[in-house]
């Protein structure tokens, strides 16, 4: 029964991994790095991991993927106000 759950886990993250590769818009591909830890973490604490599974949620799933959403944003709003589109100042 555990090594099914195991397979079933590495399964996940395997998919997940695999579209976060394939993934091209930074956004999107923030987004699914999140998913990508939150399955990375589940499989942590299938492995009898849940310290290592709790870190993963934290900083994988959470903080990871908000720091590239905010630097993504801040990086197509410096581009918009640099094309003459933006704000004039």
């Amino acid at each position: 029964m555990t090594d099914a759950v195991i397979v079933v886990a590495l399964l996940l993250v395997a998919v997940a991994a695999t579209a976060a590769v394939v993934t091209r818009d930074p956004a999107r591909q923030s987004l699914v790095l999140s998913v990508l830890g939150v399955v990375l973490a589940v499989l942590f604490t299938v492995l009898q991991a849940p310290d290592v599974g709790l870190s993963q949620l934290a900083v994988g799933a959470a903080v990871t993927p908000l720091l590239l959403l905010l630097t993504v944003r801040k990086v197509r709003r410096r581009a918009w106000d640099t094309d003459g589109e933006g704000s004039t100042r």
